[in-house]
């Protein structure tokens, strides 16, 4: 079980599966295969909300609830050690190619990033202003992000319903806008932005229990899309996050429903998924 309040998810390269759990104040490690957890990571948290791992298995969890901080934890650690310190709550972490960690700051409406090689107490920010607003330069609420490889940056902005693209460099963002075969989709609240290998881009659609995804054609609902929440197979309840295996597999934590969900995607079903199991 992921216990109550579940947050967010990683699944690693090695398709390690690592969870979040805000009210267990704990961050659950399940090897592939695994349906009971391998690992449980307890620090000093307080409503941890967002996770990140490297390729060599160190493990950074938001910690800054309470103690304004986020925490590496290296492999089989039994102990983290403080690596950014900030001013509110990280709902989303991100490590760039050059060794950047961002925190996608909801409270200060801002991202923030440090560099891992530098001091501890530097930070910069690269997007929002401080103040809520929905103008380019601005963001409310903001939640998951996401940097690409040339460090483009996908922020879910949250409290204005949308998601935003500041590319390298730049403090003035454009709204994507999110098509699909039948009209557009209007997000509320969106609380993750993950880009999959090909480039596709796919986005929890928060409040409207649902996980939308983009193709060739455009963006269509891929889970959630009975137009109702609820805890049936094919339905979510106000999900935070979602996360792929090296498989193309999808990983959902269904927050509202207390659980993480997998997805199997199906090869001779035009790039569905249909679910396999709760955790």
């Amino acid at each position: 079980m992921v216990g109550i309040l579940p947050y967010d998810v990683f699944v690693d390269i090695n398709n390690t599966v690592y969870v979040a759990g805000t009210r267990d104040n704990t961050v659950q490690v399940w090897l592939e295969g695994n349906v009971t957890p391998t690992r449980t990571i307890l620090g000093n948290f307080n409503w941890p909300y967002s996770i990140f791992v490297t390729l060599n298995g160190d493990v950074y969890v938001d910690n800054s609830f309470y103690n304004y901080q986020i925490d590496k934890w290296t492999l089989n650690a039994t102990s983290g050690v403080i690596v950014m310190y900030v001013n509110g709550t990280c709902y989303g972490l991100f490590i760039d190619i050059d060794d950047n960690l961002y925190c996608s700051n909801g409270p200060s409406h801002q991202v923030v990033k440090r560099s891992l090689n530098g001091d501890v107490n530097t930070s910069v920010i690269v997007a929002g202003t401080g103040i809520a607003g929905n103008a380019s330069n601005m963001l409310n609420n903001p939640q998951g992000i996401f940097l690409d490889i040339n460090l483009n940056l996908y922020v879910a902005d949250c409290g204005n319903s949308r998601i935003q693209l500041f590319q390298s460099g730049q403090l003035n963002g454009t709204t994507i806008t999110i098509n699909g075969s039948n009209g557009t989709f209007q997000l509320s609240c969106p609380t993750k932005i993950v880009l999959d290998a090909d480039g596709y881009l796919f986005i929890v659609d928060c409040n409207n229990s649902r996980i939308l995804g983009s193709s060739s054609t455009g963006f269509r609902c891929i889970v959630g899309c009975t137009g109702t929440s609820g805890s049936t197979s094919n339905q979510l309840l106000l999900p935070h996050s979602l996360s792929f295996d090296s498989y193309g597999n999808l990983f959902v934590i269904d927050t509202g429903n207390n659980r993480l969900q997998k997805f199997v995607l199906s090869s001779n079903s035009c790039g569905k998924f249909h679910k396999k199991k709760d955790f």
